[in-house]
């Protein structure tokens, strides 16, 4: 295969935004909890981005395993029951929130999810603080009650949406006006998520610690153990493919679905994949992960938000194979970045691994760069918050700071 070019403006296609000066301002994060899901993580580095930027940040939830990393930021935790759905503690949460705007002098609100939001929008609306949502994926809405205990997210002053496709949902699900609708991509720190940063001691230390070959090449599949993410398609796509030159890791904790995590281990044995594929748990050092593989697997059957672990994967050179749907479309370029299969076909999801793994060395290295190109012009933490802090500037009049 030729090598081809980058194209002269593939890491500069996205307009820098201009750094924002939130001196004197304080903004208050709401959510349910820290916990380490994507959601949590975005709320601590825009707390990061806020302080950074001169402000006062302030994030109220129930606590959690990331609140040490919010600590670090400089940022202030304010302990509070966000996390229930009770319409009575909902209810007690506006006056809570309201004391909370009130006495810090807070000038806007930003709420990552329903149950906050409720509270958060009804004490903004009664002092006149602005309000900001975030949606990080479509929310299952069997019944009128669901639609409308969901439709809290669409009301925000700007709704920030983390894909196009999560965009489309806001709009199609709520009405609400696309002049409102920001789209801020996740982003990816590439301080931590690139190649030159992961060493060979945490590839070998990890590789040892999972006996991983290193004479076979690696398929990876990571994800929580749940069955949407598609565990069986990669085990069915594995038992179709045929082949035992391979081995493939499926890391993700199953948060206490040792039931499902049984079945899986019944499915390997049945398949006869005894030796070729592998549970893993939760992974403390996943760039290390990506660096061990040969090709990253993203095989949800129902539509991400997002997809973490396809731009992770790309920032690190990975190949990628994702599902067609959701999205991941938005970030994988096929034949370029990666393939995209239909969600749920273990047949083709099969064909892609095997043409993964028979790239040429020069194959892999175009597209490691065109991959990393993308990440880079796109996906990057700093565009995320610079992102996020510029939609707060829309709604406070704060300028941007001066440049150089």
């Amino acid at each position: 295969m030729t090598a081809h070019p980058l194209p002269p403006d593939a890491a500069t296609d996205s307009a820098p935004t201009l750094p924002v000066d939130l001196s004197g301002r304080t903004i208050l994060q709401v959510l349910p909890a820290l916990g380490t899901g994507g959601a949590e993580r975005g709320c601590v580095e825009v707390a990061a981005a806020i302080q950074a930027a001169g402000g006062k940040a302030l994030v109220a939830s129930a606590g959690g395993a990331m609140l040490r990393d919010l600590a670090r930021t400089g940022a202030e935790h304010i302990a509070l029951p966000l996390a229930g759905k009770n319409p009575v503690t909902i209810w007690r949460n506006i006056r809570r929130l309201e004391a909370v705007i009130r006495d810090r002098d807070v000038d806007l609100v930003h709420a990552r999810s329903r149950a906050p939001a409720w509270s958060a929008h009804a004490a903004c609306r009664r002092l006149g603080t602005p309000f900001v949502t975030t949606v990080h994926a479509p929310y299952n809405q069997h019944n009128a009650a669901k639609r409308l205990y969901n439709s809290i997210m669409g009301r925000g002053d700007r709704v920030i949406a983390i894909s196009d496709y999560v965009a489309r949902y806001i709009v199609d699900s709520y009405g609400t006006d696309p002049a409102r609708i920001r789209t801020i991509p996740r982003g990816v720190d590439l301080r931590q998520f690139a190649i030159e940063a992961v060493s060979a001691e945490r590839m070998i230390k990890l590789a040892r610690a999972w006996r991983a070959p290193d004479d076979r090449p690696v398929v990876l599949m990571p994800g929580r153990l749940t069955r949407w993410k598609g565990q069986t398609v990669v085990i069915d796509a594995l038992a179709r493919l045929g082949r035992r030159d391979l081995c493939c890791l499926i890391v993700g904790s199953d948060q206490g679905r040792s039931g499902y995590r049984q079945e899986l281990i019944g499915r390997i044995a049945a398949k006869g994949l005894n030796g070729v594929v592998q549970l893993v748990d939760h992974c403390d050092d996943m760039p290390a992960a990506y660096m061990l593989s040969d090709v990253v697997v993203h095989a949800s059957t129902d539509p991400e938000g997002f997809g973490r672990v396809v731009v992770e994967a790309m920032a690190l050179g990975r190949p990628v194979i994702a599902t067609n749907i959701g999205a991941p479309p938005e970030v994988v370029a096929e034949g370029e970045t990666g393939w995209l299969v239909p969600p749920g076909d273990p047949d083709a999801l099969a064909a892609a691994i095997d043409h993964a793994l028979s790239l040429t060395p020069e194959e892999r290295g175009w597209m490691a760069e065109r991959a990393i190109a993308t990440v880079a012009a796109h996906y990057t933490k700093e565009a995320m918050t610079g992102s996020t802090l510029a939609v707060y500037r829309e709604l406070l009049g704060a300028p941007a700071a001066a440049e150089g």
